[in-house]
């Protein structure tokens, strides 16, 4: 079955974007912004660059040893002169292996503490995005980034720019020695070097769109996964097993045919590659042999132009792999940096701590939409003064959530005001403002981790003896005492091992050890049994005492002792009062009271 039109239409917008920073190798202001996470190290980045070229440097010196060694202390019989010779190349080669070495561990080396300092900054810039931003954007795709992305550019020290750098200085010098030695060998050394360059040419430009496809595949294959495992309740539910393997399946199926086009570009050009280096040295020993015969050339020569050939066709078949590694370092680099640039965040520009928070909450002439198109919430304007109990009533879609999503400044609002203590939300330090407000969410979330971190958050300011006085006041301790390990007891993803009341009263011990002064309710027992309602309406009543409450209920029978009630219908506050008041006006509340009065008849 063919994926849906959204899910093409976002895969078209990647492949798009891919595209756009494909074909770009070097890309200066790409490249000087990765620097910058070079700058830590750069003694090691320089040392790096220093022994490749160094080790450049040495490669032609080996074969003109031999010629010498053959040419003149075997042809003289001159065996002190061959043992000198043979400790030189010795020596050499034993240089030769310990930079090798050295390149391979500083290459690795640089390259996993850069991935590293990249991935932290990368993952603390996904914690500050708005939550905006992760309805527009796929999990699956951010996992990308911040994995597979980031891998991508361990690659780039290792095969990056230094190693292009040295492989071109390697080919510069063994161009040069060789003309210097012999230019008549030299030029029928290289006659093959144009068919070289033309296959390496068609294979990099082949090899960068199959990359291209491969990274674009594996991002798609990373979100489709990462939100069907977790949406697999409801796949399991209306029985699309079948459904959704033929869509994977399709998914996977482009996934290795972009894998098996760039296998089929290696499997043929590196064979290719090996041909003409061959048919170099033959051409070279056919006609070296030749001048031999005429005493035109000496047998060391042609050894060395064997060498020569071998040393130079090497870093040819090479630089192709490293160009399409260095540009697949950019592209990703690119997808790193435009998140990391990104502003999509919330700016936490206030600097107001207060000392203790009141609890007084004012909304003035509030508009917000989430697209910026549709409004959500149109001049909504109310008051709920410290330790009141306010409650929002309404259907579905009318906006309740989106009120205290402001309130919390997940989303900021487009028009008006929100105001707590009479200060501006955006006058607060963010972190004040939402350790201030305690939120327990219809939909609970809980991390594959112990109980006590599932509560605390890792927050070393919250004790032992505080998180177990907030769970006797819920009235869960003694559950969580019988749990193996007590509150070391690991709950697996997302809370699996508990059930739907045992994961919402853990979420609302989460928010009352922080000590809040505003306590905010998005539909907290609507997926609660009757006694696990009556535990968490009986802790409320502990815990609202001195603090402001905002709630958000389906079931009326909860909210009844509300200080103020207000019913929001499609964006607007259409009635607020108490819940006589609002019977007696006969409006929408009534015909929700009563309506909710007969299914519970």
């Amino acid at each position: 079955m063919a994926v849906s039109q959204t899910e093409e239409r976002s895969t078209d917008l990647h492949v798009n974007e891919e595209q756009k920073s494909a074909g770009r190798i070097f890309d200066g202001a790409t490249l000087q912004r990765l620097y910058t996470f070079v700058r830590p190290y750069q003694s090691r980045f320089y040392l790096l660059v220093f022994l490749i070229l160094l080790a450049a440097v040495l490669a032609p010196i080996t074969p003109l040893l031999i010629r010498y060694t053959i040419d003149n202390e075997i042809a003289g019989g001159d065996s002190k002169g061959l043992s000198l010779m043979l400790a030189a190349m010795v020596g050499i080669l034993v240089i030769q292996a310990f930079m090798q070495f050295a390149n391979t561990y500083l290459s690795g080396w640089l390259g996993q503490h850069v991935i590293r300092d990249i991935r932290v900054q990368l993952y603390q810039k996904i914690l500050h995005l708005r939550l905006k931003f992760f309805d527009n954007t796929p999990i699956g795709r951010l996992v990308t980034r911040t994995i597979s992305d980031v891998e991508t550019l361990a690659d780039v020290f290792t095969e990056g720019m230094a190693a292009i750098a040295g492989d071109i200085l390697q080919l510069v010098l063994i161009i040069g020695v060789m003309y210097y030695t012999d230019w008549r060998l030299a030029t029928i050394s290289l006659s093959m070097v144009p068919l070289m360059l033309l296959s390496t040419y068609i294979f990099k430009e082949k090899i960068k769109a199959s990359f291209n496809e491969v990274r674009t595949a594996v991002s798609n294959l990373n979100a489709f996964v990462q939100e069907h495992i977790t949406g697999m309740n409801i796949v399991q539910i209306f029985g699309s097993e079948k459904i959704e393997a033929e869509k994977f399946q399709q998914i996977n199926d482009e996934h290795r045919k972009a894998n098996i086009r760039s296998i089929w570009y290696y499997s043929i050009y590196f064979p290719v590659a090996d041909i003409l280096a061959a048919a170099g040295t033959g051409l070279v020993v056919w006609y070296g042999a030749r001048e031999i015969l005429n005493s035109q050339v000496t047998f060391g020569t042609v050894t060395a132009f064997v060498m020569f050939i071998n040393l130079f066709f090497r870093p040819i078949r090479m630089l192709a792999d490293r160009f399409n590694t260095l540009q697949m370092g950019i592209v990703s680099t690119d997808r790193i940096l435009k998140l990391l640039d990104s502003d999509d965040y919330t700016q936490n520009d206030g600097s107001y701590i207060p000392t203790k928070l009141r609890g007084n909450v004012e909304f003035e002439n509030v508009w917000f939409a989430y697209n910026d198109e549709n409004w959500v919430l149109r001049d909504i304007s109310f008051q709920v003064n410290e330790g009141q109990t306010v409650a929002f009533v309404g259907a579905t879609g009318a906006g309740k959530s989106s009120i205290i999503n402001l309130l919390s400044r997940f989303y900021d609002i487009n028009q008006g005001h929100i105001r707590i203590d009479g200060h501006d939300l955006h006058d607060y330090e963010l972190g004040a403002l939402r350790r201030n407000i305690g939120v327990v969410l219809q939909d609970v979330f809980l991390f594959s981790d112990t109980i006590q971190n599932n509560i605390t958050l890792g927050d070393p300011r919250i004790s032992q003896e505080k998180m177990i006085e907030a769970a006797k006041l819920v009235g869960v301790h003694d559950f969580i005492e019988r749990l193996p390990g007590g509150y070391q007891y690991n709950v697996m993803e997302r809370g699996a091992t508990l059930s739907v009341g045992q994961r919402q009263l853990i979420s609302f011990v989460r928010a009352m050890v922080q000590d809040p002064r505003i306590i905010v309710l998005d539909e907290a027992t609507s997926s609660v049994d009757t006694e696990t309602e009556e535990l968490i309406q009986a802790a409320i009543e502990k815990l609202m005492k001195g603090r402001t409450a905002i709630v958000i209920a389906h079931r009326l029978s909860t909210i009844q002792k509300a200080n103020k009630i207000i019913v929001v219908d499609k964006g607007q506050l259409v009635e607020q009062g108490t819940h006589e008041e609002l019977l007696q006006q006969e409006g929408t509340y009534a015909n929700l009271y009563r309506m909710q009065y007969k299914e519970m008849a």
